[in-house]
């Protein structure tokens, strides 16, 4: 019983790190991105970068249509990754998901950093912190249940295994329910008191 319970714990730790290293990988692949863009696109992107903190600078921001976008995207995203868990063919896209969700957070990050050099560290900060790195956190949390319950409906559909997979989709969607109930934490953050924290170094 305790070998079993060490060889789960080790499981479980191996699939943290593997996601770590997911997110790890996206991070780095999007800090070095932004200088491999052409001339271009790099000027566009700045420019609407100037043009998003413009608006926070001039109190322009609609809160409550921001409210409610950040709502429905980090919604919607949080719905397609639940549903990717409870498929058999979800695991890479969860992966990919996972990636993708860290990559435009240091793509975003070093972009700002990139437009307002010195100034831009700390607006890059007050970007990320509250509410984007609660939601990456939210990204792990529900990827790491979520490919541990793919993997059990592999264990149950071609292994035969025979695993309580009622008690562990409860457990998979009160995780849900907990994501949820940060994700609109995370979404009133950015929209109340991110802009109030960057219009402090915009000034």
């Amino acid at each position: 019983m305790l070998n079993l319970k060490k060889d789960k714990l080790s499981k479980q730790k191996l699939l943290y790190l593997i996601l770590i290293g997911i997110i790890l990988l996206g991070i780095g692949t999007g800090l070095f991105y932004v200088f491999l863009l052409k001339k271009e696109i790099k000027a566009e992107l700045l420019t609407g970068i100037d043009q998003f903190f413009t608006t926070i600078k001039t109190s322009n921001l609609n809160k409550t249509s921001t409210l409610i976008n950040s709502l429905s995207a980090n919604g919607l995203s949080l719905l397609i990754l639940w549903i990717l868990g409870i498929s058999i063919i979800g695991i890479p896209f969860i992966m990919m998901f996972l990636f993708y969700k860290s990559f435009v957070l240091s793509f975003s990050f070093i972009s700002i950093i990139t437009k307002y050099h010195l100034k831009g560290i700390f607006l890059a900060l007050t970007y990320i912190f509250p509410s984007q790195v609660l939601n990456l956190i939210i990204w792990l949390l529900l990827s790491f249940y979520g490919v541990g319950f793919s993997i059990k409906l592999i264990k149950v559909l071609f292994l035969k295994k025979s695993i309580n997979l009622r008690e562990s989709f409860k457990k998979y969607t009160k995780i849900l329910g907990i994501c949820i109930i940060v994700l609109i934490l995370s979404s009133v953050l950015e929209t109340y008191v991110s802009p109030y924290l960057m219009n402090f170094f915009l000034k």
